[in-house]
C-alpha cells in the first residue's frame, strides 16, 4: 500500500514538472512572438546576439545555456541576531548573488498581527500548563519577543519590516551546482540559518534577484528594525580594525581593509613578493598612514628607494657610506634601560653577533674569548654589569679598543680577521662615535654606497642601534628592513634578527622585514621563526617555485593559492593573526607621487 502511494505521488509530481515546463515553453513562444513585432529585424539580431542561448527549467534549478544557477532563500532564522551575522555569504568563496527586498510595514497593520500571535502564544501557554505539561522556550521564547516588540513599536523605538534574502549559485555543471549547495547550506546551518531551495519556483526566484526589485518569490520573514539593520554586511567585522589605518579594497566584497598591527598578538609584519609586484610601494602605502597615526618610523634602506619619502615629508634622510659623515658605533648603546633588565649583558650578545659577521663566523671557543674581552673594554671604560645607570653624558668604546683588548689577550687570529675594519680598507666605517639623531618621526638609512661586505654589518649596527634607543624611550615604533633576505645568509645574522623579532613586543616596536622569494625565509630555522613571530603578512604574487611552500608555511586555500600566482601588481593577501584577506593596495593622487619609484611616473 505505501509503495502504490509513493509511486503515485511520484508520477504526480513528474505530472506537474511536465505541464509547468510546456506552460513555461509557451509563455516564452508568447514573448518571443511579442518581441518580433516590437523589432525590426537588424534590431532583433542585436537582441539575439545579447541573449542567452537556451533555458531550460528543471525542479531545483534552471540551466542558461552552459550555466547551472540554483536560488536558494533562507526559511529560518536565529533566535538572537549579532553584528555581522550574515558576514559568510559576503565572504563566501564561490559565485553567489545575494537579493535583498525590505518592505516597511504599517505599525496599524503590524500591531493587530502583534496581538493576535499573543492571543495565540498566551492561549496556548494557558491550555499545557491545565493539562500539566511542562512549558520549554518554543512557547516562551517567542511570546516574551512579541510583547517586547509590541511595547517597542507603540513607544515609536522600533518599526517592522518584512525581509527577503535570496541566494543565486552559479556554476558550470550540476555536480559542482549541488557540491557548492551543500556546502553553503553546512555554513549557513553553522550559524542557525536554515536555507532552502525554490522547489519548482526557480524561473520566480531568477527573477527576485534581478535588480528590477520584484520580490516574484515572495518568500519573507518579520523582523524588526534592529535585527534588519544588522544583515546589511556592508564590511566584515574581522577585516576592519576601527583604530588601525587604510590598505586597500576587499577583493571580495569592495569593503574597506582596515587593520591595527598594534592590537594583533605582536607588531611585527612580512611582506614577500616577486620583484615589481609593488612590495616596497605597499610599506611605504603603510609607513605614509602610521606617520599620521603618530607612530615613528625607521627605514634600513639598501636600494634608495624611500629617499623621495623622506624628502616629501621633512624626514631624516641618512646616506651611509665609507667616507659619510654620519657613523653608527656598534659599542653604543643606551645607559637609561629599562627597570630590571640587564643593559650590558644584552647588548654584548647582540655585539657578539656583529663581531661574529665581521670575522667570518666564531667557533663556541672563540665566542666565549669575544665575550670576556668586551666585558673587559666596557669595564676599562667605567661601564659594568653592576653599573648601567645615565650618569650624564659617557664615551663608550670603539672598535679599536676593543681590538686592542684581544691583542692584549694575545688573541691573534681573531685580531688578524678584524685588520681589515680596524686598519684596513674598511677602518673608516667604525672609526667615530655615534652622531645619529632619531628623533624625527621618519629616518631614513641609505645603505646603497656600502660595499657588498659591509651591507650586512651594517644592517646588523643599525638595527641594533635602533633596538637601543627604543628599549630606553618606549613608545610606537616601526623599524622597516628591506631587503631582509640578506640577513638570512648568514647564521649570525638571521640569528640576530630573529632574536629582535622576537624581543620587540616588549619595547612597543614592530619591525617588518621585506624580501622578495619567500623561500629565502621559509627553507631556514630562523626564518620560519620571524615568520611565525610575525602576525601581519603580506603575500604579493609569487612564482610557482616558492608557492607550494608558501601554501604549506601560511595554510592557504586552493583559492589563495591561485590568487597569488595571478593577482596583478598592487594586489595582496593580507593575514592579519587568522583573517585571510584579498585585497587591492590604493594610494590617493597626493600620496602616489611621494610612494613611486616607477621611471614613467618619475621622467615622463
Amino acid at each position: 500500500m505505501f509503495n502504490t502511494i509513493q509511486i503515485n505521488y511520484q508520477n504526480l509530481q513528474k505530472w506537474k514538472s511536465k505541464r509547468l515546463r510546456k506552460y513555461r515553453a509557451k509563455q516564452e513562444k508568447k514573448r518571443r512572438e511579442k518581441l518580433s513585432l516590437q523589432f525590426s529585424f537588424g534590431e532583433q539580431d542585436q537582441v539575439d546576439m545579447i541573449s542567452y542561448s537556451g533555458l531550460m527549467e528543471e525542479s531545483t534549478y534552471v540551466q542558461i545555456g552552459d550555466t547551472f544557477v540554483r536560488t536558494l532563500f533562507i526559511s529560518g532564522y536565529p533566535y538572537v541576531a549579532n553584528v555581522g551575522w550574515l558576514n559568510m555569504l559576503i565572504n563566501f568563496n564561490h559565485d553567489l548573488d545575494i537579493s535583498y527586498h525590505i518592505e516597511h510595514v504599517d505599525p496599524l497593520m503590524a500591531l493587530p498581527k502583534l496581538n493576535r500571535k499573543i492571543t495565540e502564544l498566551e492561549s496556548t501557554k494557558r491550555t499545557m500548563l491545565k493539562a500539566g505539561k511542562v512549558i520549554g522556550s518554543e512557547i516562551t521564547d517567542p511570546l516574551e519577543s512579541a510583547m517586547e516588540l509590541k511595547d517597542k513599536i507603540q513607544r515609536g523605538q522600533e518599526k517592522l519590516f518584512q525581509i527577503s534574502i535570496y541566494m543565486t549559485l552559479s556554476a558550470t555543471s550540476f555536480e559542482e551546482l549541488n557540491k557548492t549547495t551543500q556546502v553553503l547550506e553546512t555554513i549557513m546551518a553553522s550559524r542557525m540559518f536554515y536555507i532552502k531551495s525554490a522547489t519548482f519556483q526557480q524561473l520566480e526566484g531568477l527573477q527576485s534577484i534581478l535588480p528590477r526589485g520584484e520580490n516574484l518569490l515572495n518568500q519573507k520573514r518579520n523582523l524588526d528594525s534592529s535585527s534588519a539593520a544588522l544583515t546589511f554586511p556592508f564590511v566584515s567585522s574581522e577585516l576592519v580594525q576601527e583604530s588601525g589605518i587604510l590598505y586597500g579594497i576587499n577583493k571580495s566584497n569592495n569593503s574597506l581593509v582596515i587593520v591595527d598591527r598594534f592590537s594583533l598578538n605582536n607588531a611585527n609584519s612580512i611582506i614577500f613578493a616577486q620583484s615589481g609586484s609593488g612590495k616596497s610601494y605597499i610599506a611605504k602605502v603603510e609607513i605614509l598612514r602610521q606617520l599620521m597615526q603618530q607612530t615613528k618610523v625607521i627605514v634600513i634602506d639598501p636600494e634608495r628607494e624611500y629617499k623621495q619619502l623622506a624628502k616629501s615629508i621633512g624626514g631624516t634622510y641618512i646616506r651611509m657610506s665609507a667616507t659619510s659623515k654620519e657613523k653608527i658605533n656598534p659599542f653604543d648603546f643606551s645607559l637609561k634601560t629599562v627597570t630590571g633588565q640587564n643593559g650590558l649583558a644584552e647588548h654584548i650578545q647582540d655585539l657578539t653577533e656583529i663581531i661574529s659577521l665581521m670575522a667570518g663566523s666564531l667557533s663556541d671557543e672563540e665566542r666565549a674569548v669575544v665575550d670576556k674581552a668586551l666585558i673587559k673594554t666596557y669595564k676599562q671604560f667605567g661601564i659594568t654589569m653592576r653599573k648601567q645607570k645615565y650618569e650624564g653624558k659617557i664615551k663608550f668604546p670603539l672598535l679599536k679598543d676593543f681590538y686592542k683588548t684581544l691583542k692584549a689577550m694575545k688573541q691573534k687570529d681573531l685580531c688578524h680577521r678584524l685588520d681589515k675594519f680596524v686598519t684596513g680598507s674598511l677602518s673608516s666605517v667604525f672609526t667615530s662615535q655615534t652622531n645619529v639623531d632619531l628623533s624625527n618621526r621618519l629616518v631614513v638609512f641609505d645603505i646603497k654606497d656600502l660595499d657588498e661586505s659591509l651591507r650586512q654589518i651594517m644592517i646588523l649596527a643599525t638595527a641594533n642601534f635602533v633596538h637601543s634607543e627604543v628599549k630606553s624611550n618606549p613608545q610606537k615604533r616601526i623599524l622597516v628592513i628591506d631587503e631582509a633576505w640578506l640577513l638570512l645568509q648568514h647564521e649570525e645574522s638571521a640569528r640576530f634578527l630573529a632574536g629582535l623579532v622576537r624581543r620587540a613586543r616588549k619595547h612597543y616596536l614592530g619591525v617588518t622585514l621585506i624580501s622578495q622569494q619567500a623561500n629565502d625565509f621559509l627553507n631556514q630555522e630562523y626564518g620560519r621563526a620571524i615568520a611565525s613571530q610575525s602576525s601581519l603578512r603580506i603575500l604579493m604574487k609569487q612564482d610557482t617555485t616558492s608557492i607550494k611552500k608558501v601554501v604549506q608555511e601560511f595554510n592557504l586555500s586552493e583559492y589563495e593559492q591561485q590568487f597569488l600566482l595571478t593577482c596583478d601588481r598592487g594586489e595582496a593577501l593580507i593575514i592579519a593573526d587568522q583573517n585571510h584577506v584579498a585585497v587591492k593596495i590604493i594610494a590617493s593622487k597626493k600620496e602616489h607621487p611621494m610612494l613611486t619609484t616607477d621611471p614613467k611616473d618619475l621622467y615622463l
